[in-house]
């Protein structure tokens, strides 16, 4: 039961901006609100009992789901791609600082064995990711502040989501094709 509730809150959290965007044109007010704060609960219930770093976004997102309910705010919904950028700039930041960084942990689980010359470049596309989520951040913000739920969903739902499939795609080719030649 636990893998399944994993999964399915996961995949909520992959769709927040469609849910959100069916919950605000199809559902009675506040209904979303409330259904997105209890999946984010029992998202939060199955962490408990891991010490993960993600976990101040979900916690977060039940601020900002129950707020929205309870203040009658809508738009407060459209403010968790926010955080969850800013969460990840954090922890990717953190991790340039403190190293080593996340992309050389996430390597380091294929190949243990890195060679000392790759970390420069790992840090470099740590670096990249920060970036990234430094844009994806600023837009998500601007939509959830300043242009209607059809354009915040089609950025945050879609957008959001080609751009990091860009970066994980680009970066593997990269990587395999022109670093492997080297």
């Amino acid at each position: 039961m636990r893998l399944f509730l994993q999964i399915v809150t996961g995949l909520l959290l992959l769709g927040y901006p469609i849910a959100v965007y069916f919950g605000l044109t199809y559902l009675p007010a506040g209904s979303i609100a409330l259904l997105l704060c209890l999946m984010l609960i029992i998202r939060l219930a199955l962490q408990k009992q891991q010490v993960k770093p993600l976990i101040l976004p979900v916690i977060v997102g039940i601020v900002l789901t129950a707020g929205s309910y309870l203040a009658k705010r809508n738009d407060w919904l459209l403010y968790y791609p926010v955080v969850i950028n800013l969460s990840m700039l954090g922890l990717f930041a953190y991790s340039l600082k403190r190293g080593p960084s996340m992309i050389e942990r996430l390597a380091r689980l294929k190949e243990p064995s890195l060679p000392p010359e790759a970390v420069p470049y790992l840090n470099r596309v740590t670096q990249i990711w920060c970036a990234l989520f430094i844009f994806n951040g600023a837009v998500a913000y601007y939509t959830a502040s300043y242009t209607s739920l059809e354009v915040w969903t089609l950025y945050n739902g879609l957008i959001a989501y080609l751009l990091i499939g860009m970066l994980l795609g680009g970066e593997w080719l990269y990587r395999t094709l022109w670093l492997k030649k080297s």
